[in-house]
């Protein structure tokens, strides 16, 4: 079953941690079955005032309840080599945001604290609370936002080159300096992100994208470039996304304007963090990643000097060995509390 447009259709939610989730309702092809059975991975939907799609990536039933969290202009590709490394240990899903890989804006709001709120309500109604969060670029700034709003439904935070506050004296790269004021200008960036659509195929768009957040984009394997491409592809034909994308991204740059109340938020945390980061991060600069660090000694840090923006697709197996290593230190209490039965938790 799927929508005229093509959108997974939303299921009915029955309540309850058996029942909660239809999977599936939009038909895999036969090239994407063969993807997501090489990630170990089955797609479902779940109608959260709309339909929202995942990745379910399995996991021991007894494990802790995981639920990875992409960046601006992310998806759940983003998560396809790290997912089935700590599905060995964990119980492993990847949400799509509303306007992000395949889960629609359905009329619902574009902002980080919306997405913070829908989070909220997918780990409550679907992988069950407390859980361990791993956010990356705004997915960590979601995370921070979720677990100090409301700590009751997370056990601990894995923060993966999070968006922080500018670092002083930090040089911002060019490209992304550019890309982000011509996002901030209502009309601008509408205009700036149709011409560059009208003008590169998916391919080249893809191509762009991880030549800027990778160090090496030849490290990231055939199989996550071509569904890139086909996640691309499909979303082209549905109107109001670039919209959605920048409704998200406005509201990212309003929270960074005046990062007290961010800081607040994360000097607020009372579970385990341990901060991931890139040293060759263009998006987020190493620096400001450093100070985060300096600020908060409890948390675990730890750089890859080899890696930009998205370690967990540069660098998944040195990434998986070390979040495996936290799970059995300084994670613990997190993967304990992340393991035991879930609770029902309402908003």
């Amino acid at each position: 079953m799927r929508t005229e447009g093509g959108w997974p259709a939303s299921t009915t939610n029955t309540g309850g941690y058996d029942q909660r989730v239809q999977q599936v309702t939009r038909p895999a092809s036969e090239s994407e079955s063969d993807v997501l059975a090489l990630w170990g991975a089955v797609s479902k939907t779940v109608d959260l005032d709309g339909p929202v799609h995942y990745l379910d990536f399995g996991g021991p039933a007894d494990g802790p309840r995981v639920v990875l969290v992409h960046g601006l202009g992310g998806s759940h590709v983003n998560w396809s080599l790290l997912g089935p490394l700590l599905a060995e240990r964990a119980r492993v899903l990847a949400i799509d945001l509303p306007g992000f890989g395949r889960t629609p804006p359905q009329g619902r709001p574009m902002t980080v604290h919306a997405n913070a709120n829908l989070l909220d309500r997918f780990v409550r109604e679907v992988a069950g609370a407390p859980a361990i969060l791993v956010g990356n670029s705004m997915g960590g700034m979601i995370s921070i936002m979720e677990s100090a709003a409301n700590p009751d439904t997370v056990a601990g935070v894995i923060l993966v080159d999070p968006v922080l506050p500018r670092a002083a004296g930090a040089a911002p790269d060019r490209l992304v300096a550019t890309a982000f004021f011509l996002y901030a200008v209502p009309g601008l960036g509408e205009l700036y992100l149709a011409r560059r659509r009208a003008k590169f195929p998916a391919e080249v768009l893809v191509r762009q994208t991880l030549e800027l957040c990778c160090v090496d984009p030849s490290r990231v394997p055939a199989d996550v470039i071509a569904a890139s491409v086909a996640l691309v592809q499909e979303r082209s034909r549905h109107q109001g996304l670039d919209g959605a994308f920048l409704r998200t991204a406005r509201s990212v740059l309003r929270l960074l304007a005046r990062p007290t109340p961010y800081w607040e938020m994360m000097s607020s945390l009372r579970v385990p963090v341990y901060l991931f980061h890139g040293e060759q991060d263009r998006l987020v600069p190493v620096q400001a990643a450093r100070i985060a660090a300096g600020r908060y000694p409890r948390w675990t840090f730890a750089t890859f000097p080899d890696a930009g923006h998205v370690p967990q697709l540069e660098v998944p197996d040195a990434m998986a060995k070390l979040l495996l290593e936290w799970f059995a230190g300084a994670g613990q209490p997190a993967v304990a509390a992340a393991s035991r039965p879930p609770r029902l938790l309402r908003s």
